[in-house]
């Protein structure tokens, strides 16, 4: 007992200046006083509305609310990133592996499952930070990436980033924004489709993210972003994005336009028909993707709120109007509407009014279902034709034409009397001049993508190759890249 003693009175004599300038700290400044009844509702209205809590000042704490997750935002939030991961993982599976031949179908669901996993790295690595974080501003550095401040998300915790989001989990934040960087470099997967090696589509894609996807989301959302028009008052174009025309869209789709052309086509095109196995595998899957892009355009609020709910609004609407539309032009041309056109119109609206969802009104998202239904349509079944590009599921004439086009759009249909939010930096632009800054974001987007996709392709050809040899494409990349076959009839 006399020597725990000894060893206490030890331990106070040797913390005793520690604990005495501790005091004097504590006694230097007063402690705040605690939040006032106005204050803490100010903070269940700015919860409600969902703005910015009010901050208090160094002698009154911030209100018990300041700060932390809203319930109903995250849980919110938490929905749409399921939904998002939904459209890849079962809904591009179903929709791309219906539109292959059977022999590949397996082939098409390897390549978005590994990319699922690759991205998901990736974005834990640096992703996360090099898009979204802000260390590297006011550096050459800061003119493509963020900051380095969350890589391995260090830091990113379940308190809020006030920077993008007041009332949703900084953690939450970062895995609703994980699942639109795996379904972008999968869209790419539809024009390369049936005669690419599973390795080369995952080497591709590693580059392909660093010099293409992080760079364009931080240009886009991120806080510091060169083209954040919305929020950051010193980027150089003023251009608004909702919820991905720019950065998933317009990339993926043209840099599948120009990876499909340095691949080549598939052997036997122009030669017999490569036909869809399973009309009805598509048809689910697209009724996944229109449900999952409630997820997509909606979340992109990154609230439950007013702007939300504008944009499921807007989005259902075009997605509707596009489907009709393709058919109506099938039915005008060629005498009958077919299952493939009416889910090519569908996804087509849902692209178009994915960058003007949160920014444009019910008859614009109308007016924009009606082109996202024509322009498209014309990419598809005559500008391919006319070119002989083997594009083989369509993703340069929807999502690259689809996105520039809801881009363009953006420009001309946005306003701030549906979103408050473009009167922060743009008002003197909205209806204006808004247009010519959509078209610089355009022409930066397409000059990183064509750009980083015909290095990092010929980087991997000779690497690893691009294609399978003819023989194992006839084979099926099924059996030849993964051993196993989608459909066993002998069983």
């Amino acid at each position: 007992m006399s020597t725990l003693r000894f060893l206490g009175l030890s331990l106070m004599t040797l913390l005793a200046p520690l604990l005495a300038a501790q005091q004097g700290a504590d006694t230097s400044k007063p402690a705040p006083a605690a939040a006032p009844l106005e204050q803490r509702v100010g903070d269940l209205e700015a919860y409600v509305n969902n703005v910015g809590p009010k901050a208090g000042d160094d002698k009154v704490a911030a209100g018990p609310i300041a700060a932390s997750p809203g319930p109903g935002h995250n849980a919110f939030i938490m929905v749409c990133a399921a939904l998002v991961l939904f459209m890849t993982l079962p809904g591009l599976f179903l929709f791309y592996g219906g539109l292959v031949r059977s022999k590949n179908v397996l082939s098409v669901v390897a390549q978005c499952f590994g990319l699922a996993g690759l991205v998901a790295i990736l974005w834990w690595a640096f992703g996360y930070s090099l898009v979204f974080g802000k260390s590297f501003d006011g550096t050459v550095l800061g003119k493509v990436f963020g900051g380095s401040e969350f890589f391995f998300l260090n830091g990113v915790g379940s308190g809020p980033n006030g920077d993008y989001a007041y009332w949703i989990s900084q953690n939450v934040f970062s895995m609703f924004q994980l699942m639109f960087a795996i379904i972008t470099p999968a869209l790419i997967v539809g024009a390369i489709a049936e005669r690419i090696k599973f390795s080369a589509v995952m080497l591709f894609m590693t580059g392909w993210m660093f010099l293409v996807y992080f760079p364009m989301a931080h240009h886009i959302w991120g806080i510091t972003g060169e083209m954040n028009g919305v929020w950051n008052a010193k980027a150089s174009i003023k251009a608004i994005d909702f919820a991905g025309g720019t950065v998933v869209h317009m990339t993926s789709g043209w840099s599948a336009l120009l990876l499909c052309i340095i691949l080549g086509p598939r052997v036997g095109f122009g030669k017999r028909p490569l036909t869809p196995h399973s009309m009805v595998l598509c048809a689910i899957g697209t009724g996944m993707l229109w449900v999952g892009w409630y997820g997509f355009n909606a979340g992109s609020a990154l609230s439950a709120d007013g702007v939300a709910a504008q944009a499921f609004m807007t989005t259902t609407l075009a997605a509707a109007v596009a489907a009709f539309t393709w058919a109506s032009l099938e039915w005008t041309l060629r005498k009958h509407a077919s299952i493939l056109g009416l889910c090519s119109g569908a996804v087509a609206g849902l692209v178009v009014v994915t960058p003007a969802a949160g920014f444009v009104t019910a008859s614009s998202a109308v007016l924009i279902g009606l082109l996202a239904g024509v322009v498209p349509f014309f990419a598809v079944v005559y500008l391919k034709a006319k070119l002989k590009y083997d594009d083989a599921l369509d993703t340069f004439g929807v999502h690259a034409v689809g996105g520039t086009l809801g881009a363009i759009l953006t420009g001309i249909l946005a306003t701030a009397d549906v979103n408050g939010n473009l009167n922060t930096n743009l008002k003197d632009i909205v209806g204006k001049s808004l247009l010519t800054e959509q078209l610089k974001a355009i022409a930066v987007t397409l000059a990183i993508s064509l750009v980083a996709t015909a290095i990092l392709a010929y980087v991997v050809k000779a690497v690893v190759g691009l294609r399978p040899s003819e023989e194992d494409e006839a084979k099926g990349l099924d059996i030849t890249d993964h051993g196993e076959e989608g459909y066993n009839f002998n069983s």
